[in-house]
């Protein structure tokens, strides 16, 4: 086997470390993203007999968008273990207590009920905010793109972009807004 071929094998079965950013995206639908690459499912290897999957980054958790009134009406179900001890939390209030929660919830939920599932969500690393400790931002390889694109707030437009803008009227000298 030539160099060339044995590095593209080695590569093949080395554990990728993947960049996902969250930010104003559905966390359901991107934990089917994020699932795919912590099984392994996006590489030419896969199968259900090996454990071939990645580690997968998601940062900027704590800007994640549900869809309509979700926030409000999903809700997790927690129990302590003690009797009693049940409790259904909104996801809003979940989101205040833990940003990085309802992202790990999701992934959780949809992996398969089997042995590997342990294995596969401590592969996933989950992080509130852009900042990321070196020893993991070193590993990074590839990203993951996102699912929508974010778009840009007025603030971000400079004054050129805004004055190139297309107008569908422009209001008469005299008038006033409130």
């Amino acid at each position: 086997m030539s160099a060339s071929r044995r590095v593209q094998q080695w590569l093949t079965f080395t554990r990728q470390w993947w960049l996902f950013d969250a930010k104003w995206q559905d966390p359901f639908e991107s934990a089917k993203v994020i699932n795919k690459h912590l099984k392994g499912a996006h590489k030419p290897i896969f199968g259900g007999h090996a454990d071939c999957g990645d580690h997968v980054v998601v940062i900027n958790s704590q800007d994640i968008a549900m869809r309509g009134d979700e926030w409000y009406y999903r809700v997790y179900f927690h129990h302590t273990g003690y009797p009693g001890g049940a409790t259904w939390t909104k996801a809003w209030e979940l989101h205040k207590k833990d940003p990085t929660m309802i992202i790990w919830k999701a992934c959780y939920r949809d992996l398969e009920k089997d042995l590997t599932r342990r294995g596969r969500m401590q592969r996933l690393h989950i992080f509130k905010d852009s900042n990321i400790p070196k020893d993991i931002i070193q590993n990074i390889t590839d990203q993951i793109p996102q699912l929508r694109t974010v778009p840009k707030r007025l603030k971000d437009y400079s004054q050129e972009e805004i004055e190139k803008f297309p107008k569908l009227f422009d209001y008469p000298k005299e008038h006033v807004l409130d």
